[in-house]
Parts: structure tokens; C-alpha cells; sequence
């Protein structure tokens, strides 16, 4: 996607680095940055210009940058292989809602790279009697919280701990599964059924009517309707596996709507994600 001159810079971080890149950041009006374990660290480009924030826009849709913009009303466009790139820039409001972008600012280019072997370790302490128990991920942001649930979706969809699951997918974002064209980009198990672009209440109602899942799963409960879409959820009998914001258990007893879940008794299992440079560790606690 990018354009010769930044491709060079990013060239020169060399291999090991390129291994680890999480992200790029281009921001109109200064160098591309390369986001890493460590931090992020300036590339060698000259500043980025508007010009290669449409080049980028347009290689990554296959669509000229005005077109595109046009469509793009959640701030991101998923690729094939699972990667993104989230868009800034002025938003075009039509009758109180996001209609378009125009004039852009900035975009991040968010590299996906599956990671199979986490969820396995931690799947004994979210079972009981066989049965996988509801499970909340609860991290801050870009600890690996997403990567982290697609590795469970993998697990329990393969049986990893049992006999495989019908794992339902409401994938309001496309981060879990990064559906292109109709394919996941990313794996999660072969009795996975996914829903992409709903909202998870909808999405989530819509996958118990029609799939009959035996779990079932979603990204970052953030506001009411996800938290009463989890526990409707709950009531019709299926364990649910989701992420939330946070960095322990009190975040969540100070926060309204992941005090409603924890008195609702929609989980039974918190899993709290940490990370301290490139290691990441993850520990599992019953939930009352």
C-alpha cells in the first residue's frame, strides 16, 4: 500500500524490527512512525503529504480515495489478511450521522498477525465439569485483548479442551475474524460461524436464532446495549466469550456497565491481560 518513498524508510528499520511492527502511523506533516514492543520509534521518510494519505487509501480499497471516503462511515477498512487501516480526518455529518470523510489527517495501518498456543494454556481454568464458562478478557488498549479472544474462538471451535464447539461470531468490527469477501482472513476453528458489520446486540440475537451456537463470542463491551446483548445472551444458554477496557477487576466494579454484568452473574471467568514490553502474561479468577 505504500507509496516508493515511504517504503524505503520502512526498508531501513531492518528485519528484526519489521518482525515485530504492530502498526504504522502516517500523520500529514511529519515522518511515518513505526509502532513496536518497545514503543514508537520515527522512520526515516520525509514528511508524510497529503497526496500519500490518498495513495494509501486508494491502493488499500482498490478504489480512488474519493470513492472510498465516501463509504467509510466507522473510521477503518479491513484488508485482505486481516490487517486494517483506520482513517482521520473531517467528518462529513448528514442528518446528525457519519455520512463520509474528506480532507484526511492521519491514518494507522494495524498489522494482524494470528497467534495460536495462549488460549490452550489458560482453557483449563475456564472449564468446569467440561463446560467452557462464560469468560471476560479485560486489558487496555493494545495489550492483545482481540488476539487473545480469536485464539479462544480457535480453541473451543477445534476442541482444544473437549469435543468441539459451535462458536458463534458477532464481529461488529471485523477484528476478530476479518471476513474478505465472505472468508475469514483470520482463523477461528472450523465449527466457527461468523457475523460481520452488526452490532452485537443484533448481531449477537441474530446468531442464537439462526446458528444454534454452543458459544459464543464479541469484542469490547463498551456501552449499554453490548452489556444487555451479553446478558440476554446468558439467558438463552449460551457461555460467552468477550473483551472489555480495564486493568483489573476494580475497573470493573467502578464502571456501570461492567457493574451490571458483574451483578447480572453473566461470567464466570475474568481473565486479566497485562504487558510489560514484548511479554505479555495472563491470568485467569472466578467471578462470584
Amino acid at each position: 500500500m505504500l507509496p516508493a518513498r515511504l517504503l524505503a524508510g520502512l526498508g531501513a528499520l531492518g528485519e528484526d524490527r519489521l518482525d515485530e511492527l504492530e502498526e504504522l502511523r502516517l500523520r500529514r506533516g511529519f515522518p511515518m512512525t513505526a509502532l513496536l514492543p518497545q514503543g514508537e520509534v520515527e522512520v526515516d521518510t520525509p514528511p508524510v503529504g497529503e497526496e500519500e494519505l490518498r495513495r494509501v487509501v486508494e491502493n488499500a480499497t482498490q478504489a480512488s480515495a474519493h470513492t472510498a471516503l465516501d463509504k467509510v462511515r466507522q473510521g477503518f477498512v479491513t484488508l485482505r489478511g486481516g490487517h486494517r487501516v483506520g482513517l482521520c480526518g473531517t467528518v462529513v455529518n448528514r442528518d446528525g450521522e457519519i455520512a463520509a470523510l474528506r480532507e484526511l489527517s492521519s491514518l494507522a495501518i494495524r498489522v494482524a498477525r494470528p497467534v495460536e498456543g495462549p488460549a490452550e494454556r489458560l482453557l483449563p481454568s475456564l472449564m468446569e465439569e467440561g463446560r467452557f464458562l462464560s469468560t471476560l478478557i479485560l486489558a487496555p488498549p493494545g495489550v492483545g485483548k482481540t488476539t487473545l479472544l480469536r485464539d479462544l474462538v480457535r480453541a473451543l471451535s477445534d476442541g482444544a479442551a473437549g469435543p468441539p464447539l459451535r462458536v458463534a461470531v458477532a464481529d461488529e468490527r471485523g477484528e476478530i475474524a476479518a471476513l474478505w469477501r465472505g472468508e475469514p482472513q483470520l482463523y477461528v476453528g472450523r465449527h466457527t460461524d461468523v457475523l460481520d458489520g452488526c452490532a452485537k446486540g443484533e448481531g449477537l440475537s441474530i446468531l442464537i436464532r439462526g446458528m444454534n451456537p454452543q458459544a459464543a463470542a464479541v469484542d469490547e463491551i463498551t456501552r449499554p446495549g453490548d452489556a444487555q446483548a451479553a446478558v440476554e445472551a446468558a439467558g438463552c444458554g449460551v457461555a460467552l466469550a468477550a473483551t472489555a477496557h480495564g486493568r483489573g477487576r476494580e475497573d470493573l466494579e467502578r464502571r456501570p456497565v461492567y457493574r451490571a454484568l458483574l451483578e447480572a452473574g453473566v461470567f464466570r471467568r475474568l481473565v486479566v491481560l497485562e504487558r510489560r514490553g514484548a511479554e505479555r502474561t495472563a491470568r485467569a479468577e472466578a467471578l462470584p
